[in-house]
């Protein structure tokens, strides 16, 4: 029996798919039995990845849609949270579990608890994010984030579902992850010891351009508020304390701190609240901060500037000040350069062209994820020029054209799946690779704490 998938070959071609199904289970079983070498293999398999999520094309475009129609904010996705978990219920063999963890939150896994004998289970994750922003949805494309989770994730399994049994038990987890854009719903699962079982995990962002890693950044947000005191602002205004003010200064110290950061430090904020009315002296305001640096090492030393600078303004105005930090630190992602590799040789196949990117951009709660499993967060292209938070971006994401980039992604996520848990040394590699990152990581922490205390020793002589 000829199998359907060797009908086509992977090329530079940027459509990669099965003109026409047969049985895909009984063929592709049938070619990997039959090919002795390991790369043929990996091929029929990689082919019948495609071939699965091409063949499910139709349900996954329905399930960003559905996501992309009903935009929900951070730990409010109920209607995201219900769609995923009644696609994964449909599809057989899923065992799901709603509401794992977090109200929003999913997780569906297909695959062995634990290995025979006590052996070893290779356990691969995918990431879906589902949360949008205030006013303009899914501008940051998340609707397409999660289907290319469940996309990657059912291109995988129909994959591995091609042969009874495997040389070693391989077990398939998807997650649905809350909140990205407020809060961190990926920190509070770390927390949960959701993570603790995965061995790798995959997730993908839309963008402008496909790149294997873009520097996303460590994150601390703060609100900070001012407590005055109203007064008539015509009549008496010597009776008042005027919390205006106190943002006012606040936001001009922050706006001149930035020319003492270093350049790859970022502070942005906005004033939330300023008051009722203009003849009326404002008794309270209201600021939002965002604070970023390269690594989450610096965090504490960009926060105790920002900090010095939100207390002068209440010094100044005769104010009280709160500062009210976010539960969740973002942290940078730590590089695993063999998924990355991997990954790439993989997206090149299925048409995909890589630009690298040096500056630093934005920041995410998988950042968290990446040093706790080793992971990869690559960025991709959905067919617009439009850039994310605009409702340019909320339409392209919603738009035909991005289901075809969406879908390619998915593919070369899986794919690289099936190098890690089928090329010979791969995934030893990649957990080398994270655990010298991470004694890298440690190390420099301890340079930074051991400088900190010299510094405080020479300030108290």
């Amino acid at each position: 029996m000829a199998c359907c998938c060797t009908r086509f070959q992977f090329s530079s071609s940027a459509h990669v798919s099965c003109s026409y199904f047969c049985d895909l289970k009984q063929c592709c079983y049938l070619a990997f039995c039959d090919t002795e070498d390991m790369a043929d293999k990996l091929r029929v398999l990689k082919q019948q990845v495609c071939c699965s999520i091409d063949k499910a094309k139709d349900k996954l475009h329905g399930l960003g849609d559905a996501i992309w129609h009903h935009p929900e904010l951070a730990y409010e996705e109920r209607q995201a949270h219900d769609t995923l978990v009644r696609f994964f219920t449909q599809e057989q063999g899923w065992t799901v579990e709603a509401h794992y963890k977090l109200e929003t939150a999913f997780q569906a896994t297909w695959g062995p608890v634990s290995g025979a004998d006590g052996e070893s289970v290779v356990n691969v994750g995918f990431l879906c994010e589902y949360d949008a922003l205030p006013a303009i949805g899914h501008a940051c494309g998340h609707n397409l984030i999660a289907e290319c989770g469940a996309a990657a994730a059912v291109g995988l399994k129909a994959a591995l579902e091609s042969r009874e049994t495997w040389p070693v038990p391989i077990k398939v987890t998807v997650l649905g992850t809350p909140a990205e854009e407020d809060g961190g719903g990926k920190v509070d699962l770390l927390q949960e010891g959701v993570f603790e079982d995965l061995d790798v995990v995959f997730m993908a962002h839309p963008s402008q351009e496909d790149a294997t890693y873009i520097p996303d950044v460590a994150e601390h947000d703060l609100v900070v508020k001012y407590h005055g005191r109203a007064s008539h602002a015509s009549a008496y205004p010597w009776e008042g304390v005027n919390a205006l003010d106190a943002a006012v200064l606040a936001y001009s110290n922050m706006s001149v701190l930035r020319q003492q950061l270093r350049p790859d430090w970022r502070v942005h904020g906005i004033i939330r609240h300023g008051g009722a009315k203009p003849n009326i002296i404002p008794d309270y305001s209201e600021l939002e901060y965002y604070l970023r640096t390269p690594s989450h090492r610096d965090l504490p030393k960009i926060k105790a500037k920002a900090e010095a600078c939100f207390q002068a303004a209440a010094l100044a105005t005769g104010c009280r000040v709160e500062l009210l930090f976010a539960r969740n630190e973002f942290y940078e992602i730590l590089r695993n350069h063999t998924l990355e590799g991997l990954y790439e040789e993989n997206g090149k196949s299925l048409g995909m062209k890589f630009i690298t990117v040096k500056d630093s951009s934005g920041s995410t709660d998988f950042g968290n994820v990446t040093h706790a499993v080793p992971g990869i967060h690559p960025y991709f292209y959905i067919g617009s020029e439009a850039l994310n938070h605009t409702t340019e971006y909320t339409a392209a994401s919603g738009a035909n054209e991005a289901q075809f980039y969406t879908l390619r992604t998915a593919k070369a996520l899986a794919m690289t799946a099936l190098d890690v848990i089928f090329s010979p040394g791969v995934l030893d590699k990649v957990k080398k690779e994270f655990k010298e990152a991470k004694l890298r990581e440690e190390r420099g922490l301890r340079l930074q704490q051991a400088k900190h205390g010299e510094a405080e020793t020479n300030k108290e002589i």
